[in-house]
């Protein structure tokens, strides 16, 4: 398997995060197409096939991931 290009140099981040999905997006740079791997319990991460370099990462219920982790301290 050939590896991916992950945060190489000092890539800008920019995010993006939509309350009432409760889905935060994080892109390396400005965001643009991707595919998409779900890496389990509800995180993203997207590539760029071609280049073969991570673009971005998608976190599903980061509200609730964030509000059951202080309930459970």
């Amino acid at each position: 398997m050939e590896a991916l290009k992950i945060l190489e140099g000092t890539p800008a981040l920019s995010w993006e995060y939509d309350e009432e999905a409760d889905v935060l997006y994080i892109s390396v740079g400005e965001p643009r197409p991707a595919v998409g791997t779900d890496i389990g319990e509800g995180i993203i991460v997207r590539y760029d096939e071609k280049k073969k370099e991570v673009v971005g990462i998608t976190i599903i219920g980061l509200r609730a991931r964030t509000l059951q982790s202080i309930s459970a301290k």
